[in-house]
């Protein structure tokens, strides 16, 4: 990736406001990734968080309250009949387009820390196609050394 302009002298910038350390103050966890990949899989009960993620309810509880207030999950209250009110915790649209880095993290693992490619595959359901996320524009991939990077005009005007 090539940076240019005021970005190529990196001691001249700073980097507090990157979106990258914003996003990964959310979700940068490893229980957090986790959470969100039980949440794309189908989870939404508490305890079940918990015991797939293989975390304490106090952590769960803690993790799955700031999914909550930074918008990435819902809380939807449920009742079954004889018990307490319970919690149930589904993606929002923000959540859900969390998605591309949920499945890089999972198709980077099965290429490097899997052997035979990893336990899962994700694939469209109608044509059983493997599902593969890559930078892209509207044409088509770009590799890495065909990018580039700059400021944002519409960020640097609102500063």
């Amino acid at each position: 990736m090539t940076l240019r302009g005021p970005l190529a002298d990196r001691t001249r910038w700073s980097t507090e406001q990157c979106s990258i350390g914003k996003a990964m103050d959310i979700v940068g966890s490893r229980s957090a990734m986790l959470i969100l990949r039980e949440a794309f899989y189908g989870t939404t009960r508490f305890d079940d968080f918990a015991q797939r993620v293989g975390i304490s309810d106090a952590a769960a509880a803690t993790r799955l309250k700031s999914l909550v207030d930074n918008g990435i999950l819902t809380k939807t209250p449920y009742r079954e009949p004889g018990q307490r009110v319970r919690h149930e915790y589904t993606l929002t649209a923000k959540g859900r387009d969390l998605l591309p880095a949920v499945l890089a993290l999972m198709q980077w693992g099965n290429a490097y820390l899997q052997d035979d490619g990893g336990p899962l595959s994700v694939v469209d359901a109608d044509t059983a196609e493997a599902v593969s996320v890559a930078p892209h524009t509207g044409t088509g991939e770009v590799d890495l050394d065909r990018m580039e990077l700059r400021i944002n005009p519409r960020w640097a005007r609102s500063r």
